[in-house]
C-alpha cells in the first residue's frame, strides 16, 4: 500500500468521524484532483428516496393493511404552542423545507401515533435544495403527536413530532 493511500484513508475516517460527530449526513471535499464523498447511514433502515422532487403518487387501489400492523391513531388536538415548544420531547426541525412522513410516495409513513421508537431512528424527512435528510428520534419512547402533515412546508425551530 502506498504511502498516499495510507493518507487518503486517514482522510476518510477523519471525515467520518467528523460525520458522526457533528450529525451529519453527507460531507464533499474536493482539492485539485483528489475528490471523495463520504455518507453516513443506518444498517438497520433501507430508506429508498425518489430521484425526483417528491411528488404525490398516482392514485392507486388501497391495499389491506398486513396482519398485526398498527392501525394509525388520529392525531391528537394540539396543545397551545408555548406547552409543546417547552417539552423536552418535542423534536423541532432542525431546517427550512418540506417534511415528508414516508421514504417516497406511496410508501408506508416512518411513524405513527403510538409508534416506539429509538434514539436517532427516522422519524420523518426534509428536503431542503433537492437533498433529502433524514431526521432522526432525539429521544428513545411514544410519538404521542405528529405536529406536521406529509409535503407540509416547515421552518427551522418548527415543533414536527412529540416523543414521550
Amino acid at each position: 500500500m502506498s504511502k498516499g493511500s495510507q493518507v487518503d484513508r486517514d482522510l476518510i475516517r477523519t471525515i467520518a468521524e467528523l460525520l458522526n460527530e457533528q450529525n451529519l449526513v453527507e460531507v464533499e471535499l474536493e482539492h485539485d484532483d483528489f475528490r471523495v464523498r463520504v455518507t453516513r447511514s443506518h444498517a438497520q433502515e433501507v430508506v429508498h428516496m425518489p430521484s425526483a422532487p417528491y411528488a404525490p403518487a398516482p392514485a392507486a387501489p388501497a391495499a389491506a393493511p398486513a396482519p398485526g400492523a398498527v392501525t394509525p391513531a388520529p392525531a391528537a388536538a394540539e396543545a397551545p404552542a408555548d406547552d409543546i415548544g417547552s417539552n423536552p420531547g418535542t423534536l423541532t426541525s432542525p431546517m427550512v423545507g418540506t417534511a415528508y412522513m414516508a421514504p417516497e410516495p406511496g410508501a408506508s409513513n416512518f411513524v405513527e401515533v403510538g409508534t416506539k421508537v429509538t434514539e436517532g431512528q427516522t422519524i420523518l424527512i426534509i428536503e431542503a435544495m433537492k437533498t433529502m435528510n433524514q431526521i432522526p428520534a432525539h429521544r428513545a419512547g411514544t410519538v404521542t403527536k405528529i405536529l406536521v402533515e406529509d409535503a407540509q412546508p416547515v421552518e427551522f425551530g418548527e415543533p414536527l413530532v412529540v416523543i414521550e
